[in-house]
């Protein structure tokens, strides 16, 4: 099966398939609007203005699953995001990254990507606190990236406190987009 094959729901609720973004470099996050890493989504969209011409598409999945940062409506979602980062990439509705009810975009993602590019002190500050997954290849917590490439093939995933602007992250987005 292949990444195009799956099917998500949009932030308005209607089903769309990933076969939409076929050739395009993709990076998918799964985000929150209450989550100490939540100010990325301003680097998310100046990353996808950026790049969006020159095929890439920066993806949005709202997720609950980390000590309840997502709570609200897929509209308050949207308007969170719309009002306080001018976020114009396309989001979707919210799904599980984790766990029994994991979505199964994310059960591929993970099976392709099992490990995250390390990032900085995050992994540390979670264990401290007993937050880490059971799992090592668990999604470690809100925006966690995936970079999928035209070919529709995963080609990195990067720790939650990796940034678009961290120079590991760039340089594998820029590759993607040249390739």
């Amino acid at each position: 099966m292949s990444i195009y094959d799956i099917q998500v729901k949009n932030i308005q609720g209607e089903t769309q398939a990933l076969n939409d973004y076929r050739g395009k470099v993709l990076l998918l996050v799964n985000v929150a609007s209450k989550c100490g890493l939540t100010p990325q989504y301003e680097g998310l969209e100046a990353l996808y203005k950026a790049e969006a011409a020159n095929g890439l598409e920066v993806l949005g999945f709202p997720c609950n699953q980390f000590l309840g940062q997502e709570p609200g409506s897929e509209d308050e979602i949207q308007q969170f995001c719309s009002l306080t980062y001018d976020v114009t990439f396309p989001m979707f509705a919210k799904l599980e990254v984790n766990g029994p009810g994991r979505h199964p975009l994310y059960q591929q993602l993970i099976a392709a990507q099992p490990k995250a590019i390390a990032g900085g002190a995050l992994k540390e500050k979670l264990a401290a606190k007993d937050l880490l997954p059971a799992n090592d290849s668990d999604i470690m917590w809100n925006f966690e990236k995936f970079l999928i490439g035209k070919d529709g093939t995963v080609l990195a995933r990067f720790a939650p406190d990796l940034q678009v602007t961290d120079a590991v992250v760039a340089d594998a987005i820029q590759r993607a987009l040249q390739a």
